[in-house]
């Protein structure tokens, strides 16, 4: 997958969005700080050119850039959605938050998501139990959070909300007609590790 975007990008072949989405997936599978720029630098350049990129495109430059500790960049990223209602975006939003710093408003997203007045055939958003089990953590600093959590958790569970789905799971889960760039995208070797000096041709 790498070697095809580095030849359109020398052929100067356009990128459309499902480009973009396969080479920002890329970037979070790499997880480096120069593939996190590559992402940011991608990203860019399509809302340059006016492109709409899907919503999970956002969401893997968002994640890349939690892994490389960028909160200013994850924030940025969670501001350009606009589908709030969605489980991905949802998971992310909590982790954004938390790193952050800010307690109350992860207590409060979450506490939203269990209120919320959904008819019944419209699923409500799931959260990762990966993810609640690094906010349960981060909470133990503050006892009145953490009682509140362990009642929300409670809820959760009860409406279920709760998924085993990791985060990574949640961006891989990509639609049945694009199984095969799921399965590409997934794969443990993607015949580069590291920075790779061929990624600087992504920029041109």
């Amino acid at each position: 997958a790498l070697e095809v975007l580095v030849e359109m990008k020398k052929q100067g072949i356009p990128f459309n969005k499902e480009t973009y989405l396969l080479a920002v997936a890329i970037c979070y599978k790499l997880g480096s700080p120069e593939s996190s720029k590559i992402s940011a630098r991608l990203l860019e350049e399509a809302q340059l050119k006016g492109d709409m990129l899907p919503l999970r495109a956002y969401c893997f430059a968002m994640a890349a850039a939690l892994k490389q500790n960028d909160i200013a960049q994850a924030k940025f990223y969670c501001s350009q959605i606009m589908r709030t209602e969605n489980k991905l975006y949802n998971n992310l939003k909590v982790l954004v938050q938390l790193r952050s710093g800010l307690l109350k408003e992860v207590i409060n997203t979450l506490e939203a998501a269990v209120e919320v007045d959904t008819p019944p055939f419209v699923k409500r958003t799931e959260f990762s139990e990966q993810v609640l089990a690094t906010v349960r953590e981060k909470m133990e600093e503050s006892p009145d959070l953490s009682v509140k959590l362990g009642n929300i958790y409670t809820k959760l569970q009860a409406s279920g909300q709760i998924t085993m789905c990791t985060l990574e799971d949640m961006l891989f889960q990509i639609p049945s007609s694009k199984k095969t760039t799921a399965k590409l995208l997934n794969q443990k070797q993607l015949g580069c590790q590291g920075t790779n000096p061929l990624w600087s041709n992504l920029l041109l």
